[in-house]
C-alpha cells in the first residue's frame, strides 16, 4: 500500500492537507532547510561533530603549527555560527511540523465525525428495521389469532352443519 494519504479511501480527509507534507514547503530552500534540520539530531551528525572537535583540539594542542590555540576561539566561533543557523532551522521545522500535525489532527477529527455520523445513521436504520420487525411480529400474532378464531368458527359451523344433516338424514 502506498504511503500517500489519497491512496486509501479512509484517509480522504487528509487530501486537502497534502500541500503540508513538506515541513518547509516544496521550494529548493525549503527542501535543503528541512534536510539540514533533520540531520542535526542524527547520530551521524553528533558522532561526526565529536570527531571533528577531537581532531581540532588534538591538532591544536600537539601540532607544531597552532592555528587555534587554547581556548580555541575559532572552534567557539564555528560552534556559535553553527548554532546561529541551526536554531532557526530547527524552530522553523518544529513550527511547520506543528502546523502539519494540527492540519492532520483536524482532518482526523473530520474523519471521526464522518464515522460517527455514519454509525449513527446505521444505528437509526437498525432501529427502524427493528421497529418494522416488531410491527410485523405484532401483525403476524394478530393474523394468527384471527386464523385461530376463524378455524374455531369453521369447526363450530362444520359441527352444526354435520349435526343438522345427520339429524335430518
Amino acid at each position: 500500500m502506498s504511503s500517500h494519504p489519497s491512496a486509501s479511501p479512509h484517509l480522504r480527509f487528509h487530501t486537502p492537507h497534502l500541500h503540508l507534507t513538506s515541513a518547509f514547503g516544496s521550494d529548493w530552500f525549503g527542501r535543503k532547510a528541512e534536510g539540514f534540520a533533520r540531520f542535526f539530531g542524527t547520530p551521524t551528525f553528533l558522532i561526526t561533530q565529536t570527531l571533528l572537535v577531537v581532531i581540532w583540539i588534538a591538532f591544536n594542542v600537539w601540532s607544531l603549527r597552532h592555528f587555534d590555540p587554547y581556548p580555541f576561539i575559532l572552534l567557539n566561533l564555528a560552534f556559535s555560527t553553527q548554532a546561529a543557523y541551526a536554531a532557526p532551522l530547527i524552530l522553523l521545522a518544529q513550527t511547520r511540523q506543528a502546523d502539519r500535525d494540527k492540519a492532520m489532527s483536524e482532518a482526523d477529527a473530520l474523519h471521526r465525525e464522518a464515522l460517527a455520523k455514519a454509525s449513527l445513521e446505521r444505528q437509526e436504520i437498525a432501529t427502524r428495521q427493528q421497529e418494522q420487525i416488531l410491527k410485523l411480529l405484532e401483525q403476524n400474532t394478530e393474523l394468527t389469532r384471527i386464523t385461530r378464531e376463524l378455524t374455531q368458527h369453521v369447526e363450530e359451523l362444520t359441527r352444526e352443519i354435520h349435526a343438522q344433516t345427520c339429524i335430518k338424514g
